[in-house]
């Protein structure tokens, strides 16, 4: 190890799971063990030059790898408290996870996590390390790179070479390596040429302060399924609506609505979620289009969301709006005080 590299904490890289530590075999992917190994082969490949301008790291394999696709708040649970308890002893911590879920996870780290002072960064690979042109090498070596940046004190998902807020994160491909996007927010950071740069003004370390003030809440208070997900379509009927709604075990919901804030001129619809409100359950709405916030008062149409005591996400993800509500739904607080930290910026996810 270079001498440069000892005066200063290493980065500790999380291996999660997922496509970037999967071997091929005859019956197709399946997961892959001794990935330490694996990763120093692979960056070993990389030009002389970008090998030794990479930050320390050590390497810790999670002893049950997260199958991306069947993730839950537990596995989020369990993650954060990981991060929490090992942080202190690295100058940033790097997640390699599965890409079907990533953005959830980094959306669910981020609330958990809030207030941490330096980077968490997220990533993985469409292809695993040792496929041929795979992206999985570049994007660990980027993630490394912002990962031992001081200034970058926050939960981010860094893939294709672009630096994205964690809980601004969607997956928008299925194949493409520039698999990720921000919709609602403008990327923080990129590689240029053979470095990494972070832009100014962006980051979360730009305008909040104080300490960390981790909310490591135990999600397993919930119910399995706490937190259902109803997107609008033409001809939605209330019973169907109040079918998922009525369930005791329900305790929240984020409705997908139509262009800035819509849905049915349905009074029965309106009293389903009214009573829903009414029951303590905490509702939120946000657009089924990807880009733009909701608006509830722009048309008459919408102002039966108000009035119903949904609350608006704003131009949240869905991916922010459910880990928020989960996150929010578990922390024993009151009804007023989760409601009014919903609608707070807690992590610059709205």
């Amino acid at each position: 190890m270079p001498a440069s590299r000892c005066a200063a904490l290493p980065v500790l890289v999380i291996y999660a799971g997922g496509t970037l530590g999967m071997v091929k075999t005859a019956r197709g992917l399946v997961p892959g063990g001794n990935i330490e190994n694996r990763l120093w082969r692979a960056l070993a490949d990389l030009p002389p030059g970008r090998q030794a301008s990479l930050p320390a790291f050590e390497v810790l394999e999670t002893d049950r790898p997260i199958d991306s696709s069947s993730a839950t708040p537990g596995d989020w649970q369990r993650l954060a408290a990981l991060v929490a308890r090992r942080h202190r002893q690295h100058a940033g911590i790097v997640i390699l996870h599965g890409t079907d879920t990533l953005a959830w996870t980094a959306s669910s780290l981020a609330f958990q996590l809030l207030g941490i002072d330096r980077p968490v960064i997220i990533t993985g690979g469409m292809h695993p390390l040792e496929a041929d042109g795979s992206d999985a090498v570049t994007n660990v070596e980027d993630a490394l790179r912002f990962a031992a940046t001081p200034r970058l004190k926050e939960v981010a998902v860094c893939f294709a070479g672009h630096l994205l807020r964690g809980c601004r994160t969607r997956k928008w491909q299925t194949r493409e390596a520039d698999a990720f996007i921000s919709p609602n927010q403008p990327l923080f950071g990129e590689r240029v040429d053979d470095d990494v740069v972070l832009y100014p003004n962006r980051g979360l370390a730009d305008h909040q302060r104080g300490a960390p003030r981790f909310e490591l809440t135990d999600y397993s208070a919930m119910s399995p399924g706490g937190v259902v997900r109803l997107a609008l379509w033409p001809g939605i009927q209330a019973w169907q609506l109040d079918a998922w709604l009525r369930d005791d075990r329900v305790q929240g919901a984020m409705l997908e609505v139509w262009g800035g804030g819509n849905l049915p001129d349905d009074p029965a619809l309106i009293g389903v979620l009214a009573r829903a409100s009414a029951e303590g359950k905490l509702l939120a709405a946000l657009s089924q289009c990807p880009l733009g916030p909701v608006a509830f008062d722009g048309y008459a149409a919408g102002r039966g969301l108000t009035d119903a005591g949904v609350l608006s996400a704003d131009d949240m993800t869905p991916e922010a709006t459910f880990t928020k509500l989960v996150h929010l739904l578990a922390m024993p607080l009151a009804e007023s005080e989760r409601r009014r930290r919903f609608l707070s910026s807690l992590v610059g996810e709205r």
